[in-house]
This record gives C-alpha cells, structure tokens and sequence, in this order.
C-alpha cells in the first residue's frame, strides 16, 4: 500500500467516526472483485446480447423465453460469487450502527449474503437472486422456474395468478421501484456523509443520489477504480481497488 493511499484510508476512517449518518452507494466495482464483471466492462458477457426491453420481454414469449436462457446461462457462470471484503466492510458499517442501510446498483444479492437483512439493502435495480409475478407481484424460487424451463425450454406462469414471471430486476424500459427509490431519498436526505463504492456514476437516475446528497451539505466521499463525473465535489477521492481501501472496515 503507498503512503498516499493509507492517507486517504486513515482520512476515510476519521470521517466515518465523526459522522452521524452514513449513507453507503454502492456499484458494480464492489462486486468485480466477486468475480462478477462490471456490465460496461470490455469483454463482460453482458455486452454480448442487445438488452431485451421491459416492453418486449411483456408481449413477445420468444423474448422471454431468450431473456430466461440468458439468465441462467449467466447464473451458472457466477454460481460460485461470494461477498468481497467490501461487501463484508459495508456490513460491519450497518452493524456498527453508522450505516442504516445500503444503497445498491447492483442485482446479485451479495450485500445480503454478507450478512445483512433485506431491510438493510435499498436495491434500485432489483435483485437477481428471484422472480416475480408481473400481474400479482408474487415471489417465485429460480429452483423451480429453472427446473421447469430446464423440463421444455419455456419458463413457468405464475402459480398465483398464471400471470408473467420475470426475474425481479428492472429491465430496459422498465420504470424505477417507487418504495427503494423513496427510502434512498429519505436516507440520501438525512445523512451527513454519503459514501459511495465501485460506482461510475453514470446510471441515473441513480447517480443522482450523491450529488443530491452534497447539496443537502453532506460530505461525499467516492471510492472508485476510475475517475466519476462527480469527483471534482467531492471531498474524498479515492482510485483504488475498493478490497485495498475497505478491509480495515472489515469486524
């Protein structure tokens, strides 16, 4: 570790101590060290395949039936992901009782994985690790829909309702969750340092949240591989590898 970066880790932990609420962001960096590529990645499997939209996956059965292949096919390749040190570091935040919860981009279920309850994580893109009924909104298992897909190619109706399954992620065209949306404002709106972790700040309307918390008078500290839009208001800056600068958070 250079002398610069353990500066800037010992600056991070005294702005942590000092605050009252610590609002924590997080992106696809905290989950690349996972084994999980980042979406934008060169390279990442996601860029493969044109996105299927919300609007094509709801009226076309070739698209979700493309849409489910794709997903497992991806679910197999990261079956072995597990949380990485930042994961465990935003963890022992929320325990330390700094952090009351974590704000998160991505899908893949880690930040719960790492120990923390579905209360603890505002997920604004869903979550992967499910399904959801698009008419009543009731939870399905992948187990089952992947034993049922495996069984004849096609994924499985409701068996609520009969109605669409999705995987509960928010795709392409697909309006924003209204409840994680409202609780990432109201945390974004009382914390007094807004950090944020392996994100390029470049999805909104996600990538609003920092820089709406800086202008309520939060301090805001991003950690990130690659410079972001906002690095030039924050008041830390750190471009590291998010493992090297969180570890010491880790209980």
């Amino acid at each position: 570790m250079t002398e610069s970066l353990a500066a800037s880790i010992a600056t991070l932990q005294d702005m942590i101590q000092g605050a009252r609420v610590v609002a924590g962001f997080t992106g696809a960096g905290i989950s690349t060290e996972s084994g999980i590529p980042d979406f934008r990645s060169p390279g990442s499997p996601w860029m493969r395949h044109k996105p299927i939209s919300f609007e094509h996956f709801r009226h076309s059965a070739e698209a979700r039936r493309e849409a489910w292949r794709r997903k497992f096919a991806m679910d197999d390749l990261y079956r072995d992901a597990r949380p990485s040190q930042g994961h465990l570091a935003f963890a022992s935040l929320v325990a330390s009782g700094r952090m009351p919860a974590v704000i998160t981009q991505n899908i893949d279920g880690l930040h719960q994985e790492s120990g923390l309850a579905a209360d603890q994580v505002i997920e604004l893109h869903g979550n992967g690790t499910y399904a959801k009924c698009l008419s009543c909104g009731g939870r399905h298992e992948l187990d089952w829909v992947r034993q049922c897909f495996d069984a004849d190619g096609w994924p499985p109706d409701c068996r609520i309702c009969g109605g669409i399954l999705k995987a509960a992620t928010i795709s392409f065209g697909q309006a924003m969750p209204e409840e994680p949306m409202r609780r990432a404002q109201n945390l974004t709106a009382s914390c007094d340092l807004f950090l944020v972790a392996g994100s390029s700040l470049v999805v909104y309307p996600a990538a609003a949240f920092p820089a709406l918390a800086k202008e309520n008078g939060a301090r805001l500290v991003i950690v990130n591989r690659d410079p972001t839009p906002l690095d030039d208001v924050a008041d830390l800056v750190i471009h590291a590898e998010i493992g090297s600068v969180f570890s010491v958070f880790v209980l």
